[in-house]
């Protein structure tokens, strides 16, 4: 396979700035929206989207058949997703955006221990050094509210929801690496994306689509091509770089996140509320960030200390 760095950069960059901008859109729809129906409504958009490319670029029917054995997988998948999808969008209620993206490295950490688990791969010290620095740096980010955990109000609900939604994903990407030893990562996401679409259709208000306002209303159809972009960013990435590399890219998620949620403030103060955090808290995020970072690339940097 033919390297291309400054694709696979572009892409993996795109990618990581559509999921760092995501949950700032989905909080202002859930702000009227209830959530069975938001997440409706951007599985709608997906499948949409996914069925429009496949539509244009001719691969709609070269789908393959599929087994009993997948079907049963599939539906695991989407059970995943569904839930996955719920509690993150419900968590949002809770806490604010930047704090569900520090906590999203921890899927990666999932994903890590599921593999030594699952698929007898091994942790290497690199990444376990990784882990002991990300988790100091998810103490010292919530640093100011320790007494909201001791208390167990609403946003301590928020952070276990991320938390939860995070290892439902982790449920949900095990078994799509299941699948695309069997199936193409386009009929998979599609029929995942109809699944959810009916999992949600009988308790979704279609209706309040109306209650929206004209920038809530885009927030929504943002929300539901975001995925379709980051996705297909993401495999663009993948097949134009290192996944190292790839990956160290989206440990900036966190970054990216607290970038754009500041410049949200100063450009939409009526629809954004900032949210005071003091220097400890940016310690902590960046020590998340650095510990994600160490996990993706520690193999790299004992490569060239070898060939030194």
């Amino acid at each position: 396979m033919k390297q291309q760095p400054l694709l696979g950069f572009l892409f993996g960059l795109i990618a990581a700035c559509m999921w760092s901008s995501l949950p700032l859109f989905v909080q202002q729809v859930v702000k009227v929206m209830d959530i069975q129906t938001s997440v409706w409504y951007r599985f709608v958009l997906s499948a949409v989207g996914v069925l429009l490319l496949l539509c244009f670029s001719g691969k709609f029917f070269t789908f393959k058949r599929i087994s009993p054995k997948n079907t049963l997988l599939l539906l695991l998948a989407i059970a995943g997703l569904s839930v996955n999808f719920y509690l993150y969008n419900l968590a949002l209620k809770y806490i604010p955006p930047t704090t569900s993206q520090v906590l999203s490295p921890l899927s990666s950490f999932m994903m890590l221990f599921a593999g030594v688990l699952i698929f007898k791969e091994k942790m290497a010290r690199h990444q376990k050094i990784g882990l002991a620095v990300l988790s100091l740096g998810l103490i010292l980010f919530f640093n100011e509210r320790l007494d909201d955990f001791l208390q167990l109000n609403t946003y301590f609900k928020g952070v276990v929801m991320v938390i939860a939604s995070s290892f439902v994903w982790v449920i949900y990407a095990i078994v799509q690496k299941v699948l695309l030893s069997h199936l193409s990562s386009q009929q998979i996401l599609l029929m995942i994306y109809i699944g959810c679409t009916l999992v949600f259709f009988p308790n979704a208000d279609i209706k309040q689509i109306y209650q929206l306002d004209g920038f809530q209303l885009v927030c929504l159809v943002f929300s539901g091509v975001n995925t379709i972009i980051a996705y297909g960013c993401y495999a663009e990435a993948l097949d134009r770089w290192e996944v190292s590399k790839v990956s160290a890219i989206l440990t900036q998620i966190p970054i990216f996140t607290l970038l754009f949620f500041h410049l949200a403030v100063m450009i939409a103060p009526n629809y954004f509320v900032a949210v005071e955090l003091n220097w400890i808290s940016y310690l902590g995020a960046f020590c998340v960030v650095s510990g994600a970072m160490l996990s993706a690339l520690g193999h790299k940097l004992k490569m060239l200390k070898e060939r030194d």
